[in-house]
């Protein structure tokens, strides 16, 4: 099974078409941390998280991982942990995965720079939007077609990003 992001607004798995939104500089082949632009490539897809505090156990074969309020994301070029989460009692730089807003309620991670070479980029999701904003390099999608695709996809699921 293959995703297809061919668009900045497109994404394609089997018949199925998604709006979505990207990275504010769109799609780049040479992503550097804080660019606010997408990688481009094919990659696999990591863990799914959610809040189960706020939506349901969604219905899907990946691997699932609850969203505790000590949950975040080392975005910390000089950090052992960069790329990675970790426990927000770390002394690195981060981003928080237990949000005030909706847009962590579901994460998947797409595996861009897993060899964790620093500052090529960290914490690139797929996440929830309500208007299409574009994003700080993540792919979004409304809560609906989220959860639409993980009903279609499995864990030898790719993303090909154009």
């Amino acid at each position: 099974m293959l995703i297809k992001l061919k668009n900045k607004e497109t994404l394609i798995i089997d018949d199925f078409r998604f709006k979505c939104s990207v990275g504010k500089m769109g799609t780049k082949n040479n992503k550097i941390e804080g660019d606010k632009a997408t990688p481009k490539g094919l990659f696999s897809l990591g863990k799914l998280y959610y809040r189960a505090d706020r939506v349901n156990k969604p219905k899907t074969e990946l691997k699932l991982n609850t969203i505790k309020k000590t949950m975040a994301w080392c975005n910390d070029p000089k950090s052992k942990f960069y790329n990675s989460p970790i426990n927000i009692s770390r002394k690195c730089r981060y981003e928080k995965l237990f949000r005030n807003d909706y847009k962590y309620n579901y994460i998947l991670v797409i595996n861009y720079n897993k060899r964790k070479i620093p500052r090529k980029g960290s914490a690139i999701f797929f996440h929830l939007t309500k208007d299409y904003k574009p994003t700080a390099g993540c792919v979004a999608l409304n809560e609906k077609d989220f959860l639409i695709m993980l009903k279609l996809i499995n864990k030898k699921t790719k993303i090909k990003i154009y």
